[in-house]
């Protein structure tokens, strides 16, 4: 007979899951696997809430399986290491991201992609080589190897560092991988979002031009005033969209809705690059012949492998960058649910795990 996930393996845990499509979140009391000699424990302080969690507790992507304890922006201190833990020790600062195991034999895990790896291991909703299933950081604790833990810059505030671990290597890996770092390059950001505001930040830390496009008149102030951007574009401004026709380089898609690909691109110098990083539940259009007449390069990207991250995480370090969040207790995380599907954030909410279960 199956054993319940409140027992299955060694370490009791707590945190909110969802049971059904309806992603309504509670209470739920779990189990941990034991700290391996190559593991390390985790008391986790703040949990990120990322668009994936969402669309995962409602099963939008078909493939939930409940109960299902979502995070995977995880920041927290080590509580206990294996013996072959070398780099972390109780005490630590540290991050877990989207990722907690790959086959470590693949081309991609070889060259520190593991991202990529045919054989991932997520941090939540993920069947774990043992058989069960991965739960995330809607949690008070989690256990991962020592591999797939990184190293939180002191500098940096937990909480609103803690969405980095997603939003912050989904821009940054692109930017990096694409060539979208040379200082006084114009760069696009579409969409203004928890993705879209942190990528304006790393775009100004590496000297870019940045303009943000979206279809939020009422974005203007924040992007230019509060986030630094250079400029703003309104997309149902047409006159303007017009003007701003090939005045671009790159352009980094964040938005998750379906949208034109055929504006973005216009906006493109010759040789631009547009790399998606949202992901709309609807295939897009990709208008050839404007690829074709200007040399253009439509690209996609994944988060970052591990090494990439902890030096995502080192540059955010050096020039003090963070996440505009607002910080919430864990049971209000169906309201924040609520406000999420409605774009209705600034620009992440983060949980605080710590003071949510300190009664427990």
């Amino acid at each position: 007979m199956a054993k319940s996930p409140q027992t299955e393996l060694p370490h009791t845990a707590f945190g909110w899951a969802a049971r059904d499509t309806s992603g309504t979140l509670s209470p739920f009391h779990f189990s941990r696997r034991e700290n391996g000699v190559d593991d390390v424990t985790v008391q986790i302080l703040f949990c990120g809430v990322c668009h994936s969690d969402l669309h995962t507790v409602k099963n939008d992507w078909g493939f939930t399986t409940y109960p299902v304890v979502p995070g995977h922006e995880i920041v927290g201190v080590v509580t206990t290491v294996g013996n072959n833990v070398k780099h972390f020790k109780a005490g630590d600062k540290v991050g877990v991201g989207v990722i907690v195991e790959s086959c470590k034999e693949c081309e991609c895990c070889q060259q520190d992609l593991e991202s990529y790896c045919p054989r991932p291991v997520f941090t939540y909703n993920s069947p774990y080589y043992d058989g069960t299933r991965t739960q995330g950081g809607y949690s008070n604790t989690v256990v991962v190897n020592q591999r797939y833990v990184l190293r939180f810059p002191d500098n940096l505030p937990l909480d609103a560092g803690a969405p980095l671990l997603c939003a912050g290597i989904t821009v940054y890996s692109p930017m990096k991988y694409y060539g979208m770092t040379e200082p006084g390059k114009h760069l696009g950001v579409a969409g203004l979002g928890g993705l879209g505001h942190v990528a304006i930040k790393i775009g100004k830390a590496f000297g870019l031009k940045v303009t943000v496009i979206s279809g939020s008149p009422h974005k203007e102030t924040e992007a230019v005033d509060t986030l630094g951007a250079d400029s703003f574009l309104l997309s149902s401004d047409l006159e303007k969209m017009k003007a701003a026709v090939g005045t671009m380089d790159y352009i980094i898609d964040t938005i998750s809705a379906v949208h034109s690909l055929s504006q973005l691109l216009g906006l493109l110098k010759l040789n631009g690059k547009l790399v998606t990083v949202g992901l709309p539940n609807k295939p897009l259009e990709v208008p050839i012949f404007q690829l074709v007449a200007g040399r253009k390069l439509v690209g996609g990207s994944n988060f970052g492998g591990i090494k990439e991250t902890q030096e995502m995480l080192d540059f955010c370090g050096k020039h003090n960058i963070t996440a505009d969040i607002e910080l919430i207790k864990m049971n209000q995380i169906n309201t924040a649910m609520e406000r999420l599907g409605k774009n209705d954030v600034k620009y992440r909410f983060v949980i605080d795990v710590a003071n949510s279960f300190s009664s427990l």
